[in-house]
């Protein structure tokens, strides 16, 4: 099944350990780049946050943000006062020995190590209760990215269908070009047998049946577009695969074009590259 690769899931969760919230974006990408923002007190956890990001998306830029309280944090904050009247003092002393000094801020001082009592977090709880919790945010994740896949995928069915009725037609049309261009090429050589030698002559036929020849491109286009229809069905990520076979159908439209020697052809070359180009653009969000 095709998967977007952009969707947004946000989860919250709030236990004896704290309050958390998970956010996670996801855009396009060739590869998996996560972005983890983290408080510093979960730092530690970073390597596991990944490795789960890792076993559930293999593509995209994905931003994870976690917004995290302790139960102390939403409490009231205790402050160590006796080391607040150290650093006042200090700041006095200071100050009569420097002159021009500026007032000492009370928000430098909280940021002062020491100066707010911080609880001991238990790592190992705290970490178990948010990592479940990311696994649900990275669950409804994945269920947007499918939805918004299962639309995509439609959009490229149906522009593979409009092209497999494009080779169809032009296959159709194959024997009544070459009969146009065989009555060409039989005038050609009524040109230029007189002051033509027979190995040139050779030459020219040989040539002209050449370009008249686009069976082969046809029926590569036709095993592309059965693949495509393939692959958008199979399950995990199925982008790169199509973007491969973006590149192999527009090859054979520009050589279906390169070879035309009927007006016919030509259109048909052009609408199955506009077609391959709308399949492209639509393939580069799916993971």
């Amino acid at each position: 099944m095709a998967h977007s690769m952009t969707a947004f899931a946000r989860h919250g969760s709030t236990g004896d350990w704290g309050n958390a919230v998970w956010e996670i974006r996801s855009v396009n990408n060739r590869y998996l780049d996560v972005n983890l923002r983290l408080p510093e007190e979960l730092r530690g956890l970073e390597s596991q946050f990944r490795e789960q990001i890792s076993n559930k998306l293999k593509r995209g830029k994905v931003d994870c943000t976690l917004k995290f309280k302790t139960e102390a944090q939403q409490e009231s904050l205790k402050v160590n006062l006796a080391l607040v009247e150290q650093i006042a003092t200090a700041g006095k002393e200071i100050a009569g020995v420097v002159y021009e000094t500026a007032p000492l801020n009370p928000l430098d001082v909280l940021n002062w190590p020491g100066v707010l009592h911080k609880s001991d977090l238990d790592l190992e709880l705290t970490g178990k209760a948010i990592a479940s919790l990311m696994d649900e945010t990275l669950e409804t994740l994945i269920d947007t990215r499918l939805r918004e896949g299962q639309k995509l995928a439609e959009m490229i069915e149906t522009r593979c269908a409009a092209a497999t009725e494009e080779v169809a037609k032009i296959r159709q049309r194959m024997p009544e070009i070459m009969q146009s261009l065989n009555k060409k090429l039989l005038d050609r050589i009524e040109e230029v047998i007189e002051r033509m030698d027979e190995s040139r002559l050779e030459q020219e036929v040989a040539l002209m049946a050449q370009k008249m020849d686009v069976d082969e491109e046809l029926d590569r286009l036709d095993a592309h577009l059965t693949e495509i229809s393939r692959v958008i069905k199979q399950q995990g990520p199925i982008g790169r695969r199509l973007d491969f076979l973006m590149q192999e159908m527009n090859r054979e439209a520009n050589t279906l074009g390169s070879k035309s020697a009927h007006m016919d052809s030509t259109e048909a070359s052009i609408e199955l590259k506009v077609l391959i180009e709308q399949m492209r653009e639509q393939i580069q969000n799916i993971e």
